[in-house]
């Protein structure tokens, strides 16, 4: 008798153990697989629909954050609008970008992901298509512009992390690193869209068509989410704003014991270093082309470095999870492949300054960024699960205001290329040395993912 209290002394109470997606229905009623008592899955079909929808809106978000950048030259001849003041207004979004990424994670555990993202999609829609007009309602364009770039950017910081959430809650830990690499694609496709379809829509319509054009097919896109996917029984606008019963429990994290950990801060600095030269390349690398071979077509240097992306995301995804299969340790290949991502694409990064040929520029900036999608299998993976990555949004706008403020000072595209490499040396040298592949968070509970 002793022996059997004292056995139901230690069993946790059940009220204790978090499933919480057991016996649920999506919103549609198709029921959700629950393959053990953290992790569910929609049904193959669901789950194709779902894939599909999800990578066309990452390839929508692109195309609209994408748009200032690719028409950055031609509104700075109109507005006036120095190498600096143009670095004000691509960096605004960063300011934006880095407000929401803890709060879409909350809400996506709050209401689902899926609520999360199509709220927030509909409404950087919105705010996409109308940003032509802002730059006519009587203030000055350099401040509307700004402004514009910084709404856009706090209503697309929660698309991250609830796509993490959306990723975490459906997919099995085992697939999702492919899965994130395929999803990233919708970034590469987004950046092909705008940069071909979005150069020809410059020449041919003005800048402005080119925001009506990503603005009204995010509108479509969330209009068709709203009516096929989400629009099931029980489901209205109301229920957006209403906690989900599918929506896991969301245990507490103690963060102070979190921060101890050195791996943590090598992956959230890796992080860090990693997107401030991403973002800094995507935000001047039109203008750079245009300042130094202003003579090239514009579909050329912005299509073809996002087609290289294509397959090398895929790539990685493939090849990270083959070698984790093949018995390599977790924490080698995440190192291996964010070595890729920054040690092996700086040094094109570097080449950059050494080139006068538009071809070898075009060579090097396409294995510089195909390269950089090896961060999808690297620190990406880690980071989403383990720690935000808010820091790295912030980092990312001071370099690229940086960046404009040393152009217009040396007049020379060398000094940016260096501090770009230099800050990818950094970054993937302390997670090299520090990361690590095993969880150091909610050590005591079961763990959902953080946001990112």
């Amino acid at each position: 008798m002793a022996a059997e209290q004292e056995s139901d002394h230690v069993k946790p109470p059940v009220d204790r153990v978090i499933t919480p997606f057991k016996n649920v229905c999506d919103t549609s009623g198709l029921k959700i697989t629950q393959i053990n008592d953290k992790t569910t899955v929609w049904p193959r079909s669901r789950a194709l629909t779902w894939t599909l929808m999800l990578l066309l809106v990452t390839c929508l978000l692109y195309w609209s954050r994408m748009a200032m950048p690719i028409c950055a030259v031609t509104m700075a001849k109109e507005f006036g609008w120095t190498k600096s003041e143009t670095g004000i207004v691509l960096g605004a979004f960063f300011w934006g970008y880095c407000f929401t990424q803890v709060l879409g994670g909350h809400a996506s555990d709050r209401i689902g992901g899926e609520r999360v993202l199509l709220l927030s999609t509909s409404s950087w829609a919105v705010m996409t298509a109308i940003t032509p007009l802002l730059a006519n309602i009587g203030l000055q364009p350099l401040v509307s512009m700004t402004v514009s770039r910084f709404l856009l950017g706090v209503l697309q910081g929660v698309h991250y992390p609830s796509l993490v959430s959306i990723c975490a809650q459906r997919v099995t830990e085992g697939e999702r690193g492919l899965l994130m690499s395929t999803l990233a694609c919708g970034c590469y496709l987004g950046m092909l869209l705008v940069g071909g379809v979005g150069s020809l829509m410059l020449d041919w319509f003005g800048w402005g068509s080119v925001f009506y054009g990503a603005g009204l097919l995010a509108l479509c896109w969330s209009f068709c989410v709203w009516k096929c996917l989400l629009h099931g029984p029980g489901f209205s606008l109301d229920s957006l704003w209403i906690s989900s019963s599918s929506a896991p429990e969301s245990p507490r994290i103690n963060w102070l014991n979190l921060l101890k950990e050195p791996s943590v801060w090598a992956m959230i600095i890796a992080h860090l270093c990693f997107s401030s030269t991403n973002y800094t390349l995507m935000s001047w690398l039109p203008t750079f082309f245009k300042d130094m071979f202003p003579h090239a077509k514009d579909w050329v240097f912005n299509v073809i470095p996002w087609f290289v992306a294509l397959p090398t995301s895929l790539f990685g995804g493939s090849i990270s999870d083959h070698l984790i299969r093949q018995g390599c340790g977790t924490a080698t290949v995440r190192k291996l492949m964010q070595f890729c991502a920054m040690g092996v694409a700086g040094v094109f990064i570097l080449l950059l300054c050494k080139t006068d040929s538009f071809i070898q520029a075009v060579a090097c900036v396409s294995l510089a960024i195909g390269l950089s999608t090896f961060n999808n299998s690297g620190v990406s993976v880690n980071v989403h699960d383990q720690a935000p990555s808010c820091a790295g949004a912030l980092f990312g706008l001071l370099l690229v205001y940086l960046s404009g403020y040393m152009i217009e000072i040396t007049g020379s595209w060398v000094n940016v290329f260096s501090v770009l490499a230099l800050v990818n040396v950094i970054g993937v040298t302390i997670f090299i040395a520090l990361g690590e592949a095993k969880r150091v968070d909610q050590v005591d509970q079961p763990q959902t993912v953080s946001t990112c």
